[in-house]
């Protein structure tokens, strides 16, 4: 069909409309939330440093020193109430679920919360909840215990594995899967283990991919990470190293110029987050990321569906974008796993897949990550996708856009 010019501006002009009204309803979540968050951090997050700063006795200098924020965690009820108004009732059951699961929070971290309100997500990420005393799933729902085979290694996959060499982490989440593991006190592993752990990938040639973790790796101090890293960088067959941390969320201040200078000497090095909520992309976070991205450091962010938190299609729009102008990129979001005290985290992967559908189209593709689900057993990662396709045959495929329009597309005969 022939069109003129003015026909074709006429077509164009009507499908940008069409495009403007698949995302306006975004747009104005967008503005309405960034607006509320700018107040929260200028007039509340401000307020609660100051206040913190205050009772700790703390400098500004203080105050970005890791150490400190590593010192000063909080991780008594009492002490919190100072902050977060807390009915009886609520720091009663606080004290009973920290006889089973441990909890500590930074100052820093601490400051992000609503004093007001604990369902705000940040409060449900990191503080006990009486949903925590639910006694279904279980602890070790990956079979980790099972795909140990050295001290420190976890191994499910034919050509890469996991060091475990601390179980300390800057906060202790809420949906942690490995919450069996915290303990009562932080424990680096042993230098026995940690050789041991590292004998094992020099004596297995298909090993090419170590991913260092924890707990959170990122709690040891440079010196002795470095040690870690530069033994595991001297085996040949070990193309890249991973390391898994969730400190430039929760404790950003352990990102120095020192440790950026440090890692950059052992490329190809990777670094795994985990940003669960736009809420958690403070000029602090953000800063620390963009010094790794400076020091050549690829950054991909893990993020955990996590009900009341970003089960929201907008949410996780808002945030992946945001983690995008952080120069982090978007790289797994991971189904809940059925962890024991996890339960009210839990969502469907129907539900999943809905927002993982409405992400296709609504945003650009590296805002896209793969949303995956862990096998039982330690069996690896299954990805899940929404389903595209309608109806196939040699001849043909009929397909579904994001839009939900079908097409249909041939295929020349002979190929």
């Amino acid at each position: 069909m022939e069109h003129n010019m003015d026909e074709k501006r006429k077509i164009s002009l009507q499908r940008a409309d069409e495009l403007y009204n698949e995302i306006e309803d975004f747009l104005q979540f967008k503005e309405e939330f960034l607006r509320e968050t700018a107040k929260r951090r200028d007039i509340i997050s401000r307020q609660h440093k100051k206040e913190l700063m205050e009772y700790f006795g703390a400098s500004p200098e203080d105050w970005d020193d890791w150490h400190w924020q590593l010192k000063n965690r909080i991780s008594s009820v009492s002490t919190l109430g100072k902050f977060i108004r807390l009915s009886e009732k609520q720091q009663k059951t606080m004290a009973e679920i920290s006889k089973k699961y441990r909890w500590a929070t930074t100052p820093y971290y601490l400051s992000l919360m609503d004093y007001e309100d604990m369902s705000y997500p940040i409060n449900k990420m990191a503080l006990p909840s009486p949903e925590e005393n639910d006694a279904s799933g279980e602890l070790d729902p990956m079979g980790e215990e099972f795909t140990n085979p050295a001290p420190c290694i976890t191994r499910r996959y034919p050509n890469r594995l996991i060091v475990n060499v601390t179980s300390s982490c800057a906060m202790f989440c809420r949906h942690c899967q490995r919450r069996r593991l915290i303990g009562e006190s932080d424990r680096i592993e042993s230098e026995a283990n940690v050789s041991a752990a590292i004998e094992y990938i020099r004596n297995t040639r298909e090993i090419r991919d170590v991913l260092i973790t924890g707990g959170d790796p990122m709690m040891l101090p440079d010196e002795l990470l470095e040690k870690i890293i530069s033994r595991i960088r001297e085996i040949p067959h070990v193309e890249i190293i991973r390391i898994g941390t969730r400190v430039p969320v929760t404790m950003p201040q352990r990102i120095t110029p020192e440790l950026a200078e440090m890692l950059k000497k052992y490329h190809p090095l990777y670094i795994n987050t985990q940003f669960n909520h736009p809420g958690e992309l403070t000029e602090d976070a953000v800063r620390a990321c963009e010094r790794l991205a400076d020091a050549g450091i690829p950054i991909g962010n893990q993020m955990v569906f996590l009900k009341g938190i970003n089960n929201d299609k907008y949410i996780v729009q808002l945030l992946n974008e945001g983690l995008l102008k952080a120069r982090v990129r978007p790289y797994y979001i991971f189904h809940p796993k059925q962890v024991t005290g996890t339960k009210h985290f839990q969502i469907t992967v129907e539900e999943g897949l809905k927002i993982m559908e409405y992400l296709r189209g609504h945003t650009s593709g590296l805002a896209i990550p793969q949303y995956i689900v862990n096998a039982p057993n330690g069996y690896g990662k299954i990805p899940l996708l929404p389903n595209y396709i309608k109806e196939s045959d040699e001849s043909h495929a009929r397909l579904k856009t994001w839009e939900g329009r079908e097409v249909e597309i041939g295929y020349f005969d002979g190929q």
